[in-house]
This record gives C-alpha cells, structure tokens and sequence, in this order.
C-alpha cells in the first residue's frame, strides 16, 4: 500500500477524533445547555483528541519511513553470499544494493543479474510488503490508542486549551528547528565529504592547481588516467559568466526599476512589470536553448565578420543570455525598495529647489541602497548557481582562459557533471564534487558578510 493512502486515512481519524472529542465534552458537561461549565470552548476538547489520534501516529509513521529501508537493506545485505560481498569497497556494495533494489522495482540495473541478485530483489520485495503492511497495522493502532486515551481523559475541568496550545508551540518550535537543522546537516555532510576528498588531494592542489581533469579508473578493469584536480579553470570560468551576466542585469535590472518607479505613468507601469517578471518564470532549459540556437551562432558568425576566432561554445554567449534571465530579480527587487522610500524623503528634496534626476541620484537612491545590494547579491547567487544555459551555451571544457570568446565551464556544472550516474563515494572524482560545493558555499558566505556590512553601514546613516 502506498504511504499517502495511510496519510489519508490517519486525517480521516482525526477528523472523526475532533467530532467525537468535542461531542463527549458536551455530554459529560451536561449538554449543550451545560457549555458555560467547560474550561474550555468545545472545540479545544476536540483538538485535543485530534492530536492524540494524529500526531503519536504521524511521528510513528514518519520513524518507520525513516528507518525501513535501512532496515530492509541490512536483512538483504546478510542474506547475500559471503563471497559476492568479499573484496567490495563499501562503494561497490552500494551500487549492489541500488542493483538490486532496481531489479526488485523494475528498473534499470547497471551490472549482469545472477541468480544470487534475483533471489535477493525477491527478498527485498517481500520484506518490504511485510512492512508496509506491520507499518499500516502499528500506526493504526497508534492512532485509535490516542484516540481512546483522549476520550477517557476528557472532563469539565481539564485545561483543554491550554494543552492544545502548548501542543501547538511545540510544534512551531519543531518546526522551526527542521531548517536550522537541515541547513546544519547540509554543512556537516559537505564538509565530511570534503575532508575526506583532501585526504586524497592535497589542497594546494586543488585551490591552485591550473589543470582540471578528474578522470581516474574506478574498477582494476577498468583504463584511466591518475586526475588533476586543479580547480582554478572552474573558478576563473564561473567568474567570467557571472561577470558578464551582472554586467547585463544590473544597469537595465537597476535603470529599469528606476524608470517604472519614477518616470513611468500608472498604465505603463501596470503594463510593464509583469511582462519582465515574466521573464523569472520561464524555464532555464529554455534560456539555454535560446543560448545555444540563437545566441552563441550570432556571436560566432558576428566574430567571424570580424576576422574573431569564436568557439561554438562561449562564456560570452552563457553570460548574455544568464544576465537576461536574472534581470527581473534586479529589477523587481530594486523597484520594491525604491517605492519603500518615504515620499517625505522626495518632497524636502523638491522642496530645496532639486530635480527629479538629482533627487533620484542623491537622495532616492542612497536611501534605497541597501536592498538594492541585497538584490544584486540576489541575483549574484542565482547567477553562480545556474547550471543548465552553461551546459548548453558555454561547454564542459574547462580551459583557464580570460578570453569570453572561448569554451569554459563553471563549478556547478563540474558537480553535475560528477555526481550523474551511480558513483563510488570513496573515489576522489566523485568526492571533489563535494570540495567544488564547498567552496561554492564558502564564497556566497562571504558575499552575504560583505553585502550585511554594506548594509548595515548605509541603514544606520538613513533611518
């Protein structure tokens, strides 16, 4: 059965839970002529039971999730023959395990079926109907033990709604801590991975390295050259798009925002936002499209005309189409500041003989500067984490260049470019995926430190 179906029939509980909860708290009040004797409102005794049949249940549920397939993996693990298993790094036991729960799903497997993997999808197909069916039957009844406890504990006198209250604080507090703790573990796990890819890689190596080519043999059958693992060619690449892409977003992101805010007339303005805004909700695959159909042939027959040698694939062709992308996150944002600036601010500027142009240089945009930083910087990110209209108009080649008229890449298309297929977690090509993303992380860090300064500095001179 399907994990929803038992969503489903776990709200259904609780909202006969809430009927039933509300119902017996009238009656052993007296009736509905008895309400004032409550205290608490009906509806927080029906709350009550609504949460002792709901959450207990939900928790348990959310556990078995949680741990069933871990379970499932090792009673298969244990299950294979000794010597299937002898001699396999953990990552090859890894993509054995995915093998066979592929085969046990009817997916693709990567490797021969032997009558051993068959048996072992067989297994794991039936221990997993074995527990999803001990699932439905343990939450069930869960559900109808918290339902039964709540009944029996309902009276006049209990403080229903300070118990529904304190359940619901509860569940903000926990719920509040889920992003805390995620962002933490995100931290954690790519800094473990991290430590482990410089045990195999000297640092040095890699922060200055001037060669990127992390192709090294993963099976003793297998030919492949030792890696380089010199990510400057990613950084200068990554630099060189986003530059570009910054220096077409800003100017029209920033000019038009100042424009529709200012200068323009109600009707245009109404008119004129949501068509670049529309820009944001158009899918990258179809800016990359643009890129590599459109664009990047113009720029090359254009180079050409001039007697340029331009590749195929540019960092001039990605950055163009990458800065049309992220201008509504410029130009929505700035427009949003600017109109946040008090009217008060531009009416003593006119007041003192200023016009328009000089109130908007000197006053509205100094006024506005720190969320128009905060847009940029908006926009920065989004710009170093794009991934698709690089692959598509600037290449996979990772050639340390300064030229925007040839072939790069970027970081985040390296950790794709890693991390696509089944891979083996103790190989030093798959974990430099990990090094790229933190140091990704490390450097949109240090943007946000410096745009908080930055700030910080201008919010204190104009508030």
């Amino acid at each position: 059965m399907q994990a929803w179906t038992l969503v489903v029939f776990l709200l259904a509980t609780m909202a006969v839970a809430y009927h039933l909860g509300r119902k017996r708290a009238i009656v052993r009040a007296g009736g509905a002529s008895r309400i004032k004797d409550l205290h608490s409102l009906p509806a927080y005794y029906g709350l009550y039971a609504a949460l002792w049949a709901g959450l207990p249940a939900l928790l348990l549920m959310g556990l078995w999730v949680g741990l069933q397939d871990q379970i499932l993996i090792t009673l298969v693990t244990a299950s294979l023959p000794p010597e299937m298993l002898e001699g396999l790094s953990d990552g090859r036991v890894g993509l054995l395990i995915n093998d066979i729960k592929n085969l046990a799903t009817g997916n693709i497997v990567s490797m021969d079926v032997t009558p051993a993997i068959q048996v072992a999808a067989e297994q794991y197909t039936r221990l997993r109907g074995i527990f999803q069916w001990a699932m439905w039957l343990a939450v069930a009844a869960v559900a109808i033990g918290g339902l039964s406890f709540a009944w029996a504990s309902t009276e006049p006198r209990m403080r229903a709604r300070n118990r529904v209250e304190g359940a619901v604080k509860v569940m903000m507090i926990v719920f509040s801590s889920i992003a805390i703790l995620t962002t933490l573990g995100i931290v954690l796990s790519v800094v473990f991975e991290s430590l482990r890819f410089f045990d195999q890689v000297s640092p040095l190596e890699f922060f200055f390295g001037t060669r990127w080519s992390p192709q090294i043999a993963l099976r003793a059958d297998q030919v492949g050259a030792s890696g380089a693992f010199g990510a400057i060619p990613l950084f200068t690449g990554t630099l060189m798009v986003s530059v570009i892409a910054m220096l077409v977003a800003v100017p029209i992101g920033l000019l038009s925002a100042i424009y529709l805010s200012e200068y323009a007339a109600r009707r245009v303005r109404a008119l004129a936002k949501p068509v670049i805004e529309v820009l944001a909700g158009i899918p990258t695959v179809v800016y990359g499209f643009f890129a590599a159909l459109t664009v990047a042939p113009f720029i090359r027959s254009l180079g050409a005309s001039l007697g340029l040698d331009v590749a195929s694939e540019s960092a001039l062709a990605a950055g163009l189409v990458m800065g049309i992308m992220i201008i509504p996150f410029v130009s929505s944002l700035s427009d949003d500041v600017i109109n946040a600036v008090p009217q008060s601010l531009r009416d003593g500027s006119y007041a003192l003989g200023a016009t328009q142009s000089e109130t908007i240089r000197r006053v509205i945009l100094p006024a506005a500067l720190p969320g128009i930083v905060g847009g940029v910087l908006l926009a920065v990110s989004r710009a170093i984490g794009e991934t698709m209209i690089v692959v598509m108009a600037a290449g996979l080649a990772a050639n340390l260049t300064a030229n925007p008229l040839d072939s790069v890449t970027t970081v985040t298309v390296q950790i794709v470019t890693l991390l696509t297929g089944d891979q083996e977690f103790d190989s030093a090509k798959t974990l430099a995926a990990f090094a790229l993303g933190l140091t990704l992380f490390l450097v949109t860090l240090s943007l946000n430190v410096i745009a908080l300064t930055v700030v910080r500095k201008y919010r204190e001179q104009y508030e």
